[in-house]
């Protein structure tokens, strides 16, 4: 089931991130309701806001219209976090101290659901001891803060006050929306990206595996509520919220950081791994010769998704990428066989597929085969986790 957050945007210059905060929510699958205070429409309007959430924005306390489509009580309880940002001073300073005076306000003190502020502010007014007062009120009420940040503020003066950046909030609003996902109090592990076999210190053998498929599927497990943590091989990717990165080049170190996590509930394993490395790496760059190429004598690396359905510390859920250029459904069906692992997800990457943004796949089940409509990457990751969901939910 989708999350959504009412989102509270008060008045000060920082109303501006809101709108960025407001399309990150979307792209990560978060629906999004707003209550604009008056303040708050001298520096976003209404249209803006609406336009990128998709949704009506709410403003007046007394307006019979909004009241009848949808009461203050119903609006304050229909989305799993009340965010606001800018939480303003003088919007801190009302709910510290119980007062109901506008739609914003009595949204917040009518609301069941968690609170988050991420505050903004002139310095001065961060530090004088009234806010401080009210901060700590807020904090021991439940009320939880992101930011503010130490910067320059639109005043010129510099120091504490500035609104936390719409990523920073982001994840801060993941983190708490995950404790009421599907897989709360699930620990997840995730392979991703190709493995880097050195020749010599500036040559190595690899693949085109852009880890794109596995950094999603580690996202979507980590918005799921799974304690995630994602084994990367050498890319360049932005690392999911609230994932913990490990970063690794070899088969042999990848298979190392996957067994330092163990036990995991969840285990995916996207990674392309090299099958092979070169038996003896060079300390110094091979010189090219005038008798010909190097003879490179290559041995196997381990095979990192056998070992672990081998082990004493199986995951529950232990998931493999069979990445094909024929028979791909045929030779993944015998490659989850052999290998001893749950589910197989095959794609074909006979043509030029590897990088790209889009996924046609196959999930191979002890149940049968799921042939899967081309997908965005971050579709088919979620798609996987609702599965995932799915099948755990109804093990015994």
């Amino acid at each position: 089931m989708s999350k959504s957050v009412l989102l509270i945007v008060a008045g000060g210059i920082a109303a501006y991130k809101s709108l960025e905060l407001i399309r990150r929510l979307k792209t990560h699958g978060i629906a999004t309701r707003a209550i604009l205070t008056k303040g708050g429409a001298e520096f976003v309007t209404p249209l803006s806001v609406s336009a990128l959430s998709g949704s009506k924005v709410y403003s007046d306390m007394f307006s019979l219209i909004d009241e009848a489509e949808m009461g203050h009580i119903e609006l304050s309880r229909s989305a799993d976090l009340v965010v606001v940002a800018p939480a303003t001073a003088n919007l801190m300073a009302k709910l510290a101290n119980g007062i109901a005076s506008d739609l914003a306000t009595t949204a917040l003190l009518a609301t069941d659901k968690p609170i988050l502020m991420a505050p903004a502010m002139n310095v001065r007014m961060w530090l004088q001891p009234a806010t401080q007062r009210n901060l700590k009120t807020l904090k021991a009420d439940g009320v939880t803060f992101v930011g503010p940040n130490d910067g320059e503020m639109a005043c010129g003066e510099f120091g504490p006050g500035r609104m936390a950046e719409p990523d920073e909030i982001l994840a801060a609003i993941e983190k708490m929306l995950a404790g009421s996902g599907p897989l709360s109090g699930l620990k997840a592990l995730v392979t991703a990206g190709p493995t880097h076999e050195p020749l010599d210190p500036v040559r190595f053998l690899g693949n085109r595996s852009s880890g794109k498929q596995g950094y999603a599927i580690a996202d979507a497990l980590a918005r799921a509520g799974a304690e995630t943590t994602l084994v990367s091989g050498p890319v360049e990717l932005a690392v999911p919220a609230r994932a913990k990165l490990l970063k690794v080049q070899t088969a042999r170190e990848m298979l190392a950081a996957c067994e330092s996590v163990l036990p995991v509930d969840i285990a995916v394993l996207t990674a392309a791994v090299a099958d092979w490395r070169p038996e003896t790496s060079a300390n110094a760059k091979i010189k090219k010769s005038d008798g010909g190429p190097p003879a490179v004598k290559l041995t196997a690396n381990p095979d990192i998704l056998a070992t672990l359905a081998a082990g004493s510390r199986r995951p529950a859920l232990l998931i493999g990428f069979a990445a094909e250029t024929d028979n791909v459904v045929a030779n993944a069906t015998d490659k989850r066989k052999r290998k001893g692992c749950d589910w197989i997800v095959a794609n074909d990457v006979s043509g030029d597929v590897m990088g790209g943004d889009r996924n046609t796949v196959h999930l191979i089940t002890g149940a049968g085969i799921e042939n899967w409509p081309e997908l965005d990457k971050t579709e088919v990751a979620a798609r996987l986790v609702a599965r995932i969901a799915s099948a755990l939910e109804k093990a015994p």
